[in-house]
């Protein structure tokens, strides 16, 4: 089977994990049309849905209505940010690009824009984003909102990669914001849950275009640890994805080139014979599967690819998933990762997605994952979505608890207040600002009472 790639575990078959299809556009009188998210675990019937067609739209509807609300982008998060029975705030029309700045290398974008969709414009004014998540259909909102990041130690998560933006409170004030206007608004705005209104505009730092060429390979999981924090200082990204019970991992650096496009798609062949591998894998009973995990492992040969760095950062996928992901300090990474995987062995967790381990550097959000003094390592299970993953993420998630993790916000968790507050040194700063901005709650849903009422 040479020639199979981490592209064939991830696109392919029984591990694949896909975008799914986009929210389909909403209107302003589609009434109670049910909501449900990407992976299909969340749903709700809201009152209503508001899609405006521009900022002072969304301004009069804000400072003319009460009532609970939520702001929705594409729906990916697995966390119940969204479900309300108040009105939904939709704003798939507050896209594009708007501004942009080739002195400083910034540009402004609406809110609602798809990650996916900011590569070229950015591309024809000769920019590009600076880091990109292994996913690329959330909207700029959602992603910043939940403290979405790419891969690599040298690079914050998206949030502290915005220098502006532009907030209308639940009120229908309309506040720009940034580090010299309103540094603690600036600084918890940028990773807010959608707590403290709704955000219609953000402008980024980001760099000239340029090319990247990705390595995959397969190795064993202990030796990637070990060199872990020199492969990590030595790539622009560095990662590595464990097999579930299996000795070896998928392993992926990234770096700067200048050869020229080289990025063909995966044979038709090649994936089916994984997928026929993989339908084996999963058939056998965990406690019997390291042998035949191992062998297939060894089978996988190393792969390269060359393409302009969006599309490289960033991967398609096939199937719908739930998932865990939480941040440790970067010296519990390697330790919390050993014991998650010796968990799933012991207790024979039928389980085929692979792990995903890698570094995030520190920001100054109030909320980010790598907020504060430390660099983290994040660390994320996956579940199906035709699987119940109430049993496998509720026997891992004490584990990260142990190591001081912190939770993604658009990923499953089970933290509330109590325990949030005792993680995040500006926790009860953000709780006082979102009292200030919303004193009716009208940004709250059940979910966000637990994480910042209790």
């Amino acid at each position: 089977m040479t020639g199979l790639t981490r592209r064939h575990l991830l696109a392919g078959g029984l591990l694949a994990a896909s975008f799914g299809l986009p929210i389909p556009a909403l209107s302003a009188t589609a009434g109670s049309t049910p909501w449900r998210n990407w992976s299909g675990g969340l749903s709700a019937t809201p009152a209503g849905r508001f899609a405006p067609a521009s900022e002072a739209e969304l301004a009069e509807f804000l400072g003319s209505t009460s009532g609970s609300l939520r702001p929705v982008g594409s729906g990916h998060s697995f966390t119940a940010l969204v479900p309300t029975d108040g009105h939904l705030v939709v704003i798939d029309q507050l896209t594009g690009l708007l501004d942009h700045d080739s002195a400083s290398m910034s540009a402004t974008f609406g809110a609602g824009t798809r990650l996916g969709d900011m590569g070229e414009p950015l591309a024809q004014i000769g920019q590009a984003m600076l880091n990109l998540p292994d996913i690329d259909r959330q909207t700029l909102a959602g992603a910043t909102a939940t403290s979405t990041h790419g891969t690599g130690i040298g690079f914050t998560g998206l949030s502290a990669m915005v220098t502006e933006l532009r907030l209308i409170t639940p009120g229908g004030e309309v506040i720009d914001v940034n580090a010299q206007s309103h540094p603690d608004l600036f600084n918890a705005a940028r990773v807010s849950l959608g707590a403290l209104g709704v955000i219609t505009r953000m402008t980024l730092q980001n760099r000239d275009t340029y090319r990247l060429k990705a390595k995959n390979w397969v190795q064993p999981i202990e030796e990637v640890l070990e060199s872990f924090d020199e492969m990590a200082a030595s790539h622009r990204h560095f990662e590595m994805f464990p097999l579930t019970h299996s000795d070896y991992a998928l392993t992926l650096s990234i770096d700067e080139t200048d050869e020229p496009i080289n990025n063909p798609e995966p044979s038709a062949e090649e994936a089916a014979a994984f997928d026929q591998a993989m339908a084996m894998w999963a058939q056998t009973p965990p406690r019997d599967r390291r042998p035949l995990v191992n062998g297939l492992a060894e089978q996988i040969g190393p792969s390269e690819a060359v393409d302009v760095s969006y599309r490289i950062l960033s991967n398609v996928r096939n199937n719908r998933f739930n998932e865990m992901e939480y941040s440790v300090p970067l010296e519990a990474g390697a330790e919390c990762l050993r014991e998650v995987l010796r968990t799933i062995s012991e207790q024979e967790v039928d389980v085929v997605f692979p792990l995903e381990y890698r570094y995030v550097k520190r920001d100054d959000t109030w909320l980010g994952m790598s907020s504060g003094d430390e660099d983290h390592a994040a660390i994320s299970i996956h579940r199906t979505a035709s699987e119940d993953y109430r049993p496998y993420f509720d026997l891992i998630e004490p584990i990260f608890w142990k190591y001081g993790g912190r939770p993604h916000w658009g990923k499953i968790h089970s933290l509330g207040a109590a325990e949030l507050t005792q993680l995040y040194p500006h926790f009860a700063d953000f709780q006082a600002l979102r009292a200030e901005l919303d004193p009716q709650g009208r940004m709250l849903n059940d979910h966000l009472r637990k994480l910042f009422i209790g």
